[in-house]
C-alpha cells in the first residue's frame, strides 16, 4: 500500500501544470479545427489532418482556437488554420499520415 502512496505521489510530481494545460487547450482547439477541415474532406482524413494542425500550433495559436469552442468558426478562425496547415512541419505530417497536401 505504501508503494502506491509513494508512486502515486511521484507521478502527480512528474505533471508539469502547463503541459496539463496545453494538452487540455489542444484538445479544445481540435474540436474547432476538425468541423472547418471537415468541409473540405472526409471525416477519417480531417481527423488526421485536425491532428497535424492542432500538433502544430503554437500556444497562441491554441488558445485562440479554443476560445471558439461551440461558435462556428470565422474567418479569422480558419485563416489561422489555414495558416498552420500551410506550414512545412504540417505538410510533413499530413504525408506522414496520408493527408492531401493544402494547397496555396
Amino acid at each position: 500500500m505504501r508503494w502506491i502512496v509513494l508512486s502515486s505521489l511521484m507521478l502527480l510530481a512528474a505533471c508539469d501544470p502547463q503541459q496539463v494545460a496545453d494538452q487540455a487547450g489542444r484538445r479544445l482547439a481540435a474540436t474547432v479545427v476538425l468541423p472547418v477541415v471537415q468541409l473540405d474532406m472526409p471525416t477519417p482524413l480531417a481527423q488526421r489532418a485536425t491532428d497535424c494542425i492542432v500538433r502544430n500550433a503554437t500556444a497562441a495559436e491554441v488558445q485562440a482556437l479554443a476560445r471558439d469552442v461551440a461558435v462556428v468558426a470565422g474567418s479569422s478562425t480558419k485563416a489561422t488554420i489555414r495558416g498552420i496547415a500551410l506550414r512545412p512541419e504540417a505538410g510533413a505530417c499530413f504525408a506522414a499520415n496520408g493527408v492531401p497536401q493544402v494547397r496555396t
